[in-house]
């Protein structure tokens, strides 16, 4: 059998590795710029308002080439792209609640509440004792009737003259205060009257009050008197003078009953006095006289300002 024999190929010209290499390398980029040519390329584009998350390159400042957008991210001639914008949600209203009247509303109010009160009792206080100051029954009416509108004028025009002060009416105002001030003091001196009669009646019904002190001072001083009579009817005597000093003894016990009662028919002086030292440590120790007069004050005061509380609480 014949030996095969292989035929080797052998080019008459072999081009080296490394230039077929590099020709290799060249002609795949010419083919892959070939291709990147002829297809369109999309390029991403930043519509304002809309910001791409995922490109950390979309916060560039170079702006993109318009020969390389596609036609639908163009805006049209004579128009600017702008982000679209969304409407908040309606919100509703919501149904008004009644609010409870807080403390600064509450406050006027109960301070007028209280104007009025006083007001009240001032114009009893004063038609009362204007009446009682009348000889007969037509001038105690009349006495009635100006006493009511004295105290009528004394509660409204503290008001009236401090909005003619803010209003510029300065002399207005300054008439409208000085009728207030007359008005005032005649409510104040009746009230004055008005309290004194009351309290000075009250004092004496409660220290002529008889207690068991006083019925037992009574009856020794009878005693005392009659035993007297007996021994001084047939001359003064030695008996006589000794029965005569038992009947000034019993008229000082019976005196000393009749004070004690006298001074619990006012506890309140008393009491207040005895405060009054034990607050002070003892260095004030007013009078009983001092505190009747204080006392007096404040009952024919009190009920004349309500026209001043009324102003207050009209303007807080």
């Amino acid at each position: 059998m014949a030996d095969d024999t292989t035929a080797y190929v052998i080019p008459l010209h072999q081009v080296p590795l490394a230039k077929k290499q590099r020709d290799k390398t060249a002609t795949e980029r010419a083919r892959s710029e070939n291709a990147k040519t002829s297809r369109p390329r999309k390029k991403k584009v930043k519509v304002a308002g809309l910001a791409d998350a995922e490109s950390p390159s979309s916060a560039s400042s170079i702006p993109p080439d318009e020969s390389l957008i596609p036609a639908e991210f163009l805006p049209v001639a004579g128009e600017t792209a702008e982000a679209p914008v969304t409407q908040p949600p309606a919100v509703t209203p919501d149904v008004a609640q009644p609010v409870a009247p807080s403390r600064r509303q509450l406050a006027p109010a109960l301070l007028s509440a209280a104007a009025l009160v006083l007001a009240a009792v001032g114009i009893t206080i004063n038609g009362w004792f204007a009446r009682s100051l009348g000889s007969s029954n037509v001038a105690g009416w009349l006495f009635l009737a100006v006493g009511v509108a004295a105290d009528l004028v004394a509660l409204v025009m503290p008001s009236c003259a401090a909005g003619l002060w803010q209003a510029g009416q300065r002399p207005t105002a300054i008439v409208g205060w000085a009728i207030w001030l007359t008005t005032f003091v005649f409510a104040v001196t009746a009230g004055i009257g008005f309290a004194s009669t009351n309290i000075s009646d009250v004092t004496l019904a409660r220290a002529s009050r008889v207690t068991p002190a006083v019925t037992d001072a009574q009856a020794a001083l009878a005693d005392a008197r009659a035993a007297r009579d007996r021994e001084c009817k047939s001359g003064v005597g030695k008996f006589c003078r000794e029965r005569e000093a038992a009947v000034v003894e019993r008229r000082q016990i019976l005196d000393t009953a009749m004070t004690s009662v006298g001074q619990t028919a006012d506890p309140q002086t008393d009491a207040a006095i005895k405060l009054v030292a034990w607050v002070s440590g003892g260095l004030l120790r007013p009078a009983a006289e001092d505190f009747a007069m204080l006392r007096l004050v404040l009952l024919a005061l009190l009920p004349q300002i309500g026209g001043i509380l009324l102003m207050v609480g009209r303007r807080a």
